[in-house]
């Protein structure tokens, strides 16, 4: 009976021992998940950037993706490759990028190609953020409408000129406490609504 006790105690003291290890390194707890991953409509993020918990090939992907290694509570990072229909984005298609109220104080949505770069061109239209949304729509609910195109489209346009098969980042600054711990729920992901395609030449 002594023995059944004192391997009972040893089993309750290790996961104890686990779960407060777990806890501190950021892996459980509010906004914390096992898996990391995260998809909302489409734009995903890992939940273990920015925390204690993330390894070292996360570390090494945020080093080469630029995301500057800041904490969730600073920024966290949705990335989408597809449209609303599931299709790759791509440099020879015309797309629409809408979007409501973020759940951050500040966010930017940025074009990148396939190699994580952003596209070599001269443009100087590469990310659009809340600045330009608030000068362009309703200050009370931040809507924008953004055309990720090769060609100008005039205000809210996004280059996707060289950019081949591109990727776009959605950048949240400075996020609500209720959308770190419940990110599924509290994000409304911007929609990308694929308008028509030119012929390679």
């Amino acid at each position: 009976m002594k023995i059944v006790s004192a391997f009972a105690g040893l089993f309750l003291g290790a996961l104890l021992g686990l779960g407060t290890a777990l806890a501190a390194a950021g892996i459980i707890g509010p906004g914390a998940r096992f898996g990391g991953a995260v998809d909302v409509s489409g734009w995903t993020s890992d939940w273990t950037i920015g925390s204690e918990s993330a390894n070292p090939w996360t570390r090494a992907r945020v080093a080469r993706h630029g995301l500057l290694a800041l904490t969730k509570d600073e920024a966290v990072y949705f990335t989408r490759n597809t449209d609303d229909a599931g299709d790759r984005l791509a440099e020879g298609c015309d797309y629409r990028v809408k979007g409501g109220a973020m759940p951050a104080q500040w966010w930017s949505i940025t074009l990148y190609n396939s190699e994580s770069y952003l596209p070599d061109n001269i443009d100087n239209a590469l990310s659009y953020d809340l600045t330009e949304a608030a000068s362009a729509g309703d200050p009370a609910d931040w809507l924008f409408d953004v055309s990720a195109s090769p060609s100008d489209a005039g205000s809210g346009w996004v280059s996707s000129r060289a950019g081949g098969n591109f990727d776009l980042t959605l950048r949240l600054y400075k996020p609500d406490a209720d959308f770190i711990a419940d990110p599924e729920r509290v994000l409304q992901a911007p929609s990308i609504e694929k308008l028509g395609c030119r012929e390679a030449n």
